[in-house]
């Protein structure tokens, strides 16, 4: 894991056994990112992005600590090899970090005075809420504090988590650590990030890695493929058959109102807007006739039993 010093911000490496405490940055990328690249020569002070790294060593200095992650100048984008282990170990880097600032770039804070219940409008149409790898940044760190634009704070999630499940859809339980991901069922999970986007498609499932658990290997260039093999690697560690339970979202239903040949679907959904209504699904268990399921040759192979529903035929 590479490390940013936050008072000499130079880089360095450290194995996984003998990583200092750090703070963490989420935050939406803009115009004019510092990359690991930039970072070794003199240009990452011409850079617009170079001011919100040094405010986050900043501040992360004035709590105490001496190294913070920053994904920007973090990881070596060139090298696929640690591109790919930055991504499938992010969940847990975000995890692991002893806080996590959010800097949501388009808050304005001056003149707000509220209960910590409440919000502001800007704060609640932030960019940081659409976006598909913040998901995980908001709900791995164990403490994690907001910042607008002129890196005045916000509270935290703790002190905000009932605004943050209006905005989000994720119980308070679970935003606040009192839930294990495990326990909250896949379909709900994937609700989550219904609504979220990414700048490249495979990376709505790529982002997801560490929400589920699982690990994938990155392949830009493969589109939707990335959120099926997303499913299929879930479907290899997990008996929860709330994955299947997706439908078409309202802009689908509202552009093919009648069945057609091209609305027909396989078992496994496109994206996560699919579980855009599955946010109250929770999975049935029965271990009496629980039957393994996996994908062949030649499709999904499972066995579901069959429920007769009052005021259905």
């Amino acid at each position: 894991m590479r490390l940013l010093h936050t008072r000499t911000l130079e880089l360095s490496e450290f194995l996984e056994n003998a990583t200092p405490a750090y703070a963490i940055l989420s935050h939406t990328w803009e115009k004019e990112e510092v990359s690991f690249k930039d970072m070794q020569g003199p240009n990452a002070k011409k850079k617009a992005g170079y001011a919100k790294i040094q405010k986050c060593c900043e501040q992360a200095a004035r709590d105490g600590y001496e190294y913070v992650w920053i994904d920007t100048c973090c990881i070596d984008k060139s090298s696929s090899a640690e591109l790919s282990e930055a991504i499938n170990s992010m969940y847990v880097w975000y995890k692991n970090a002893k806080t996590c600032y959010a800097y949501l770039a388009d808050l304005d804070t001056k003149g707000w005075f509220g209960w910590l219940s409440e919000a502001p409008e800007s704060f609640k149409k932030s960019r940081w809420f659409t976006r598909g790898w913040t998901l995980q940044e908001l709900i791995a760190p164990a403490r994690l504090e907001f910042f607008d634009k002129y890196w005045s704070p916000f509270g935290t999630k703790a002190d905000r988590h009932s605004v943050l499940s209006e905005i989000t859809g994720i119980d308070e339980l679970t935003l606040i650590g009192g839930r294990e991901l495990r326990e909250v069922s896949i379909a709900k999970r994937m609700s989550w990030a219904s609504k979220r986007v990414t700048t490249r498609v495979e990376d709505i499932a790529y982002c997801l890695i560490g929400i589920f658990g699982v690990n994938l290997p990155l392949l830009y260039g493969e589109g939707e493929r990335a959120f099926i093999r997303l499913q299929e690697e879930i479907m290899r560690s997990s008996d929860d058959q709330s994955l299947f339970a997706w439908g078409f979202t309202d802009q689908e239903s509202k552009k093919k109102p009648e069945p057609q040949r091209s609305t027909l679907r396989g078992f496994l959904a496109r994206s996560p807007a699919a579980f855009e209504k599955s946010g109250n699904v929770v999975p049935y268990r029965n271990w009496d006739v629980s039957m393994p399921y996996s994908m062949t040759n030649q499709g999904l192979r499972l066995e579901l039993p069959v429920v007769q529903h009052e005021g259905f035929k």
